[in-house]
């Protein structure tokens, strides 16, 4: 089998360019056979596109225009053609996220949604964004794809609902989870406890709440920092007493930082699946988080739930996660029982039997 991968993502600090990369190099590893024929634009080099071409069986294809002239033309004349641009033979193209593209016709399509948030939450990105996505038409590509790939199965749910897209289109894939095996890069030094949040300091992650509900719990005795690693638009205004944000990080130090903390704190408001959150779980690191349907029951076990947007159940919780040690080993305890089973050699075994249906015509 020979798959074309729209690839424009894996040059982002975003989950998509963690999900799609790490997806990748498990179908190389688990697939020799196939040829994995990644399209990047432009010409800039990056880190994650040239750890892939270290598997034989995966092929880089360049273009020398930049994604968004590349792919903005595409949206609007429907050329330049994802499949050309990799060429023949193809026997089906995967675009790990909605965004604008042109395909033929004749090849078929399977599409992963992370989450709806350009749907739920527009006022949430940029101007700029909200007409990236508008260029996408990520319901077209949805009904025209012949699987949609989701990472939970209340998204599966939303998009079937929403998108009117058959359930028997609809495919669930957990993403794996990745313990690293050495840690070349260690954490900054921070000299006290610390709780951690992980992910883009944007609107749907809730940073700000996390940082008013922080100071509100540190008023009442928290004894602990508050860490973010991540970077985002609303990162200049988490400032305080205790607050660090550390921007984007490698993935050896978030790995220690996950391994240091007194918990992983998820406020979000809206999340189609939530890896850093499994990520901690599976070092044994409970976590505070929102009670969103993607963050399913088989983690209660591990975590301590939240009204989504409720700061003072969030201050309180934060209280209890750092100042009750038996709360906190309890949830430790059973962390890592919640998330196994989790590997991105599952991911991939289930993401190419998705692929195989597509490529049999089924």
């Amino acid at each position: 089998m020979r798959v074309g991968v729209d690839a424009r993502h894996l040059a982002a600090h975003r989950g998509v360019a963690r999900y799609s990369g790490a997806l990748l190099d498990a179908l190389a590893r688990e697939f020799p056979d196939d040829c994995w024929a990644l399209f990047v634009p432009g010409s800039a080099q990056h880190p994650a596109v040239e750890a892939l071409r270290g598997h034989a069986n995966v092929e880089v294809h360049r273009h020398r225009f930049a994604s968004r002239p590349l792919f903005g033309a595409a949206a609007v004349a429907r050329r330049p053609r994802l499949d050309r641009l990799i060429g023949d033979p193809l026997d089906l193209i995967w675009m790990p996220a909605p965004a604008p593209v042109a395909v033929s016709h004749s090849v078929p399509l399977v599409l992963t949604v992370q989450d709806l948030s350009f749907e739920r939450r527009p006022r949430d990105f940029t101007a700029y964004e909200r007409l990236w996505h508008l260029l996408a038409r990520p319901r077209s590509l949805g009904r025209r794809a012949a699987r949609v790939i989701v990472l939970a199965q209340s998204t599966g749910d939303e998009v079937g609902s929403a998108w009117r897209i058959p359930v028997e289109r609809i495919r669930v894939v957990a993403p794996g989870v990745a313990l690293r095996e050495s840690i070349s890069d260690q954490a900054p030094a921070l000299q006290r406890p610390y709780l951690l949040a992980v992910g883009a300091l944007e609107p749907r992650k809730a940073p700000d709440l996390l940082a008013q509900a922080y100071a509100q719990a540190r008023e009442g005795g928290l004894n602990a920092d508050l860490v973010f690693a991540g970077a985002g638009r609303l990162a200049p205004g988490l400032k305080g007493p205790g607050v660090h944000v550390l921007g984007q990080v490698s993935d050896d130090q978030v790995d220690a930082l996950y391994r240091g903390a007194l918990a992983l704190v998820v406020p979000s408001l809206l999340e189609g699946y939530g890896l850093p959150l499994r990520e901690a779980l599976a070092r044994g690191v409970p976590a505070v988080v929102s009670d969103l349907p993607s963050f399913g029951a088989e983690l209660s076990p591990a975590v301590l739930r939240v009204p989504p947007g409720d700061v003072d159940a969030l201050s309180a919780a934060l209280l209890r996660i750092a100042g009750e040690d038996g709360l906190r080993d309890r949830l430790a305890g059973a962390a890592r029982q919640t998330v196994e089973g989790l590997t991105w050699e599952a991911a991939a075994r289930a993401t190419r039997q998705v692929f195989a249906e597509v490529a049999d015509g089924g």
